[in-house]
C-alpha cells in the first residue's frame, strides 16, 4: 500500500520530550547496544508506551532489554509517576516538570537514555534487531513516517476534536470528515493487503493498530452514534485490527480496564451516545494471548 501525508494536517499534539538521548552503533556514541544494560518504563495504558511494548515483544527482547510496568494510573499531581522521579532527578539537575513514561535508562549511569517514544521504539529495532524480525525494512521509512503522521494527525487528534464538547459545530464536523477520510484512505490500501505497507508486519502496523484501538476505547466515547458507525464502517480495517489484536505481541499488550482507568483520569470532556456503540469487542479478540502476557511487574 502507497502512503502519503495528509494534505491537511496539523502540527502534532505530542509534547515535547525532556530527554532525547539515542542508542548509537558503538561505544564512540556513549550509548550502544548491550544486551540488559537498558530498562524501559512503561505504562501499557499510554499509547506511546503501547507501541513500544508492541514494539519489544515483536523483536523478542524479554531478555536484553527488561521491562518494568507502571500504574495505568500516574499517582503524582503533575500527571507523572512518583517511580519515576528517582531517574528524572538523577538525569537532569533540579528538573521540575513531571516524571512521565515511556522511559528508556541506562543501568549502568542510573539515569535517562530517552523519553521520546518514536526515538525509542526504532532504536530497538535498529541496535537491537539483529536477526529479528524487520520493523523498519530499508526504503519504507518514508511511508513509516507518514503513517505516523496519518495516526497521529488523521486519526487521534482529529477524532479529540471531533468529540471536542467545546468546539463549534463546523469545526467538529470538519474534523470527523478528516477523520473519516484517513479511514477510508487505510481501508482502500488493507482492502488487498493483510499488513499496511509490506508482506509482513513493520512499525506502521504497529502505529495503526494502537491508533485504532484508541479510537474505539477512547475517542468514540466522546463521538455521537452516528459518527460511530460511520467510523466503523470500514470493514477491512477493523478486521485488520482484529487479526493483529490475536497476535500474541500486541493482544498479550492489551489492557482494557488500565486504559478505560487512565481515561477516566484525564478526561475532561462530555461522555457522548456513541459510548455505547462499540466497534470490536477486544476482550473476545485477546481472549487467547492474554493469557501468555509477558511476566514482568505490573504495578
Amino acid at each position: 500500500m502507497s502512503v502519503t501525508p495528509l494534505a491537511a494536517a496539523h502540527p502534532s499534539a505530542r509534547p515535547a520530550p525532556a530527554f532525547r538521548g539515542r542508542i548509537g552503533r558503538d561505544a564512540r556514541s556513549g550509548h550502544y547496544a548491550v544486551p540488559r544494560r537498558y530498562r524501559l518504563h512503561l505504562a501499557a495504558a499510554d499509547p506511546d508506551c503501547l507501541r513500544i511494548a508492541v514494539t519489544h515483544s515483536l523483536l523478542g527482547l524479554e531478555r536484553a532489554c527488561p521491562v518494568t510496568f507502571l500504574p495505568a494510573v500516574p499517582d503524582c499531581a503533575d500527571g507523572g509517576h512518583s517511580e519515576l522521579r528517582p531517574l528524572y532527578d538523577a538525569s537532569a539537575h533540579r528538573y521540575t516538570g513531571p516524571a512521565l513514561a515511556p522511559v528508556l535508562s541506562d543501568d549502568w549511569s542510573g539515569r535517562i537514555v530517552s523519553s521520546h517514544g518514536p526515538d525509542i521504539a526504532r532504536d530497538l529495532a535498529r541496535r537491537f534487531g539483529g536477526g529479528r524480525p524487520t520493523l523498519y525494512p530499508c526504503a519504507a521509512e518514508s511511508q513509516i513516517e507518514a503513517v505516523e503522521r496519518m495516526c497521529g494527525q488523521g486519526i487521534e487528534e482529529a477524532a479529540q476534536r471531533a468529540g471536542a464538547a467545546d468546539a463549534q459545530e463546523a469545526e467538529r464536523a470538519a474534523a470527523l470528515d478528516t477523520l473519516l477520510g484517513t479511514l477510508g484512505v487505510l481501508e482502500r490500501g488493507l482492502g488487498s493487503h493483510e499488513y499496511l505497507i509490506s508482506d509482513q508486519i513493520t512499525a506502521a502496523d504497529v502505529e495503526l493498530w494502537v491508533a485504532l484501538v484508541q479510537l474505539d476505547t477512547v475517542h468514540r466515547h466522546h463521538l455521537d452514534a452516528t459518527a460511530v458507525h460511520r467510523v466503523a464502517d470500514h470493514p477491512a480495517l477493523w478486521a485488520y485490527a482484529r487479526r493483529l489484536a490475536a497476535h500474541p505481541a500486541f493482544g498479550a499488550h492489551l489492557d482494557l480496564d488500565a486504559i478505560s482507568r487512565r481515561h477516566h483520569a484525564r478526561c475532561q470532556g462530555l461522555e457522548a451516545a456513541g459510548a455505547a456503540v462499540q466497534i470490536l469487542d477486544w476482550k473476545t479478540h485477546t481472549a487467547e494471548v492474554t493469557a501468555v502476557r509477558p511476566q514482568v511487574r505490573r504495578s
